[in-house]
């Protein structure tokens, strides 16, 4: 059995190392007015601390403060404070999983790149669904999955990763958006290297740009009635299922395909949470324990 408050310490202490410029020495955001008792590095400790114990509802978390864990946490806050600072959060959570990354992607010349679909309601709610309905420009779509033969409503999470299993670059995109446009967006940041995609990915064109312009190289399946086909490397298929593990992690521990959010900034401030809690336990299996960084279902304490 976890311990809730053995493994928030850890990763307070953790997280107050890496955010020494980013809040002040009690541990808050530069604000005007008296600073909070409960700090923004506990609201962000124990946010990432649920997400890696698979506590995925406010709610469930709470009940178990009242009752397992009553008087271990000094100055509490209720729920609903908690959820509107955690929230007001996702800049600076996004901020220490770069920092992380940085460390756990270094001098990584190999990455892999595909999306997953974010379903946020049942196909059948969709049409009367007032879910992440309060921003014109992140509004859900219908999408289809094709690996799983689907239609779904909602939207697609985007991923590029090591063959370690660290996600390098994320983001989320209505779902009938092209992977593709990802990609465009996502190669300005990413270092040259070696790229591995699907047939979601087979362009000639984005090739040559990326080649050119970034010094990627871009490898995907070519289809079988194209003049150039070959198969795809077997080294590449290899590799390439790295990331459908990682997908396949982060929807079963930190249950990523749950959506419990009513908001698009609720929704995008739980997916941070979730990613920033692997990537933390990434780090802390190969820094601090030694061993693989695909083991996230072993306790830090």
């Amino acid at each position: 059995m976890h311990d809730l408050k053995a493994n928030f310490d850890i990763i307070y202490d953790k997280l107050k190392f890496l955010t020494q410029d980013i809040f002040t020495a009690e541990g808050n955001l530069p604000r005007p007015g008296p600073e909070p008792k409960f700090s923004d590095l506990s609201v962000m400790s124990l946010s990432l601390t649920a997400e890696y114990l698979s506590i995925d509802s406010e709610n469930h978390l709470f009940a178990k403060l009242a009752v397992d864990y009553a008087g271990a946490f000094t100055n509490l806050i209720d729920r609903t404070n908690y959820n509107r600072r955690k929230r007001k959060l996702f800049q600076v959570m996004e901020r220490v999983r770069k920092r992380l990354v940085s460390d756990l992607n270094e001098e990584q010349d190999y990455f892999i790149i595909d999306s997953e679909p974010l379903p946020i309601c049942c196909f059948s709610r969709a049409s009367r669904s007032k879910t992440c309905q309060e921003v014109h420009w992140a509004l859900p779509s219908f999408g289809y999955c094709a690996s799983q033969q689907q239609t779904y409503y909602g939207y697609k999470l985007h991923a590029i990763v090591s063959p370690e299993g660290v996600i390098e670059q994320y983001d989320l995109s209505p779902a009938h958006q092209h992977d593709i446009g990802f990609l465009q967006d996502a190669a300005l940041q990413l270092p040259p290297c070696q790229l591995i995609g699907d047939k979601a990915y087979l362009s000639a064109d984005m090739q040559q740009d990326l080649w050119q312009n970034n010094r990627i190289a871009l490898h995907t399946p070519k289809r079988r009635n194209q003049k150039d086909y070959r198969p795809f490397p077997k080294v590449f298929r290899r590799l390439r299922k790295r990331i459908e593990t990682v997908f396949s992690q982060l929807d079963v521990q930190f249950n990523t395909k749950r959506n419990l959010a009513i908001t698009f900034s609720g929704l995008r401030s739980r997916i941070v949470s979730k990613v920033t809690a692997f990537t933390l336990v990434q780090h802390f299996n190969k820094f601090v324990f030694h061993r693989s960084t695909s083991h996230v279902k072993i306790a830090i304490y």
